[in-house]
């Protein structure tokens, strides 16, 4: 098989050949960008027949049943609601009215969403809770192959435990063929890995074990996830470094954002409740919590993005929460869950030259700074490209990469890892940590523990719409980090 994008100067495939076998669970695992996503497009059938993209094969076997769940889950839905979308794929099965509800419920309780009121939009869910509601959908489909493309990269650690829980007790006589970067939870599930490369030619193809220990060296230099990467990284060099520079940083209180029986609404609905808090200049907080809890409608509406009340303070200033017309206040930045909403022009280089234009720098100027930006986020595609031509983790890196462009005194970032490979994981929270270092004050929203553990300051804990818990994890390593010196000290 050969496929080309048009538009672009080399083929996403060469020559290349893949088959799975009837009731085969099969991990495709390569670097982001590698073009895992575009051949599980290719295996159902969505490219070239519904995505025209030059495509040539000698030989070609589509499933007769299949189901597909896309990275993306907004782009799954037909319907406006949680049961009329899970209707609509019942009624395409023939499916009798009278047994509809219970099916509804049924397909709801098995991927963790069976408090949800079943007649709820679509669009009032978080992005977690619609990449359940997106395999709940298709798993009513019964298909004989499932397609998964990173059917976790939204979920909180429960909520990865119940997707996958559930993929397993549908999928056992099922074909399944699986797109993830977080494989701790499949790892010893899957009968398969096909290690690719970054130019997306398959390196290895057998048993999970088999992949891990004899190619371990090919996974570090193309940055791909495996068990254990995290270990190995904290024992790195570069996360020394930064943990060494984080030891003896003094870390005063200086507030640069303050709130106060803060609330935030979408529509009449009160989704978020903080009675004080302070956002220190300088900290890197961690927001987690549930799929659900509040989180994004929490950067939402620091952003002005979303109705608020409450007092409100950015740099010594007073915002007016009760203006109609609401703008985001100076010195605040957010990049989006999702990256698509954010990109303003046509192509990869305007979107990143966009903010410099602004600042007047020159075209030499411009070009030397998003060339800098393209490395070091490794964006290796054609300047002209669309941004909405990338790959999901390539999106997401672009956006990431627009905020360094725009510098700001706080950086909102909503899931800013999902769907990356673990090197650009690393360079994207080490360049988040040289930020912090040079004076911006990072506020990321996080299902990665890791993340939250090793990085942040300060980790935010939200529960149902409320602020539960704040918990200061500099001043709590610095106490540790001085106890273990007194115990080693002879």
């Amino acid at each position: 098989m050969r496929l080309k994008f048009p538009g672009e100067s080399s083929l996403v495939f060469k020559d290349l050949s893949f088959h799975a076998l009837k009731g085969e669970k099969v991990l495709l695992l390569g670097p982001s960008g590698c073009g895992k996503s575009t051949l599980l497009q290719v295996l159902s059938g969505i490219v070239p027949h519904s995505i025209e993209v030059p495509l040539k094969y000698d030989s070609i076997q589509l499933p007769d049943s299949w189901g597909f769940v896309f990275q993306d889950p907004d782009t799954q839905f037909c319907m406006p609601f949680v049961d009329e979308e899970l209707a609509f794929v019942l009624e395409n099965l023939n499916v009798a009215r009278e047994k509809m509800d219970g099916l509804i419920k049924d397909a709801l309780a098995l991927v963790g969403l069976e408090k949800l009121e079943p007649h709820t939009q679509i669009q009032d869910l978080s992005q977690g809770m619609k990449q359940r509601l997106a395999l709940a959908s298709v798993l009513l489909l019964q298909p004989e192959v499932l397609f998964l493309d990173e059917p976790s990269a939204l979920l909180d650690p429960e909520g990865t435990v119940q997707i996958w829980d559930s993929v397993k007790q549908v999928a056992e006589d099922k074909t399944v063929i699986i797109v993830e970067h977080n494989i701790d939870y499949i790892a010893d599930w899957v009968d398969r890995v096909v290690l690719f490369n970054h130019t997306g030619e398959i390196i290895a193809d057998g048993k999970p074990g088999i992949i891990f220990e004899k190619h371990h060296d090919e996974l570090i230099q193309y940055g791909i996830w495996y068990p254990n990467v995290w270990k190995d990284y904290l024992h790195s060099s570069d996360f020394k470094l930064i943990e060494s520079s984080r030891m003896q940083e003094v870390f005063e209180k200086n507030p640069i954002v303050k709130v106060r029986d803060f609330k935030g609404f979408r529509g009449k609905s009160e989704k978020l409740v903080v009675e004080e808090a302070e956002i220190d200049s300088g900290s890197w907080i961690a927001i987690v919590g549930d799929n659900g809890a509040g989180k994004s409608t929490l950067l939402l509406s620091l952003m002005q993005l979303l109705r608020t009340s409450g007092e409100y303070v950015v740099n010594g200033e007073r915002v007016d929460v009760e203006k109609k017309k609401r703008t985001p206040p100076a010195g605040l930045s957010l990049v989006f869950q999702n990256p698509e909403l954010q990109f303003v022009t046509n192509s990869v280089f305007d979107e990143l030259a966009f903010s410099y234009k602004m600042a007047g720098l020159s075209d030499s100027e411009i070009r030397r700074e998003v060339i800098k930006l393209l490395d070091l986020f490794q964006i290796h595609v054609e300047e002209g490209r669309h941004p909405f031509q990338l790959s999901m983790g390539q999106k997401r890196r672009l956006s990431v990469a627009t905020a360094f462009a725009q510098g700001t005194d706080v950086l909102l970032l909503d899931e800013p890892t999902f769907g990356q490979d673990a090197r650009n994981t690393f360079v994207m929270l080490e360049q988040l940590e040289r930020l912090r270092k040079n004076g911006t004050t990072i506020v990321m929203v996080t299902h990665d523990m890791m993340i939250a553990k090793h990085f942040a300051t300060e980790i935010w804990t939200i529960n149902q719409g409320k602020l539960f818990d704040i918990e200061f994890l500099q001043e709590k390593k610095r106490k540790e980090n001085a106890y273990a010196r007194m115990v080693h000290t002879p």
